[in-house]
């Protein structure tokens, strides 16, 4: 996965979770793609101050998702889903009896094992 996304999905999950302060910063610099030195300027805090804050919650969100694992779930669940639409869209297309029973019989298996996770 892209670094920059894989930093987005953990601070939409567990930003929250961060102080204020740390929200703040960590929001400009991957919400905003405000630099490390215009972040220390409206901070009022040194550059190096600034970059240390933003690893610092860097590693409190790797942290969270090593121990509760939301963005893997929510990047499971989107990839079974985009599966399923693929699936209903070829039982659209196709009127063969024996591509309807295949991909109706994974369709459930995947909503079986959404269903078991939820």
């Amino acid at each position: 996965m892209d670094r920059i996304v894989e930093k987005s999905l953990l601070f939409d999950f567990y930003g929250e979770l961060l102080t204020d302060h740390q929200r703040e910063v960590y929001g400009e610099y991957i919400q905003e793609d405000v630099s490390v030195s215009e972040i220390a300027g409206l901070s009022g805090i040194s550059r190096q101050g600034a970059h240390d804050m933003i690893r610092r919650c860097e590693k409190i969100l790797a942290d969270y998702e090593s121990r509760l694992h939301l963005v893997e779930h929510y990047l499971k669940i989107k990839k079974m889903a985009k599966a399923i639409q693929k699936d209903a869209g070829e039982i659209l297309e196709s009127g063969e009896s024996q591509v309807i029973h295949s991909r109706v019989e994974r369709i459930i298996r995947m909503t079986d094992e959404i269903l078991e996770q939820y």
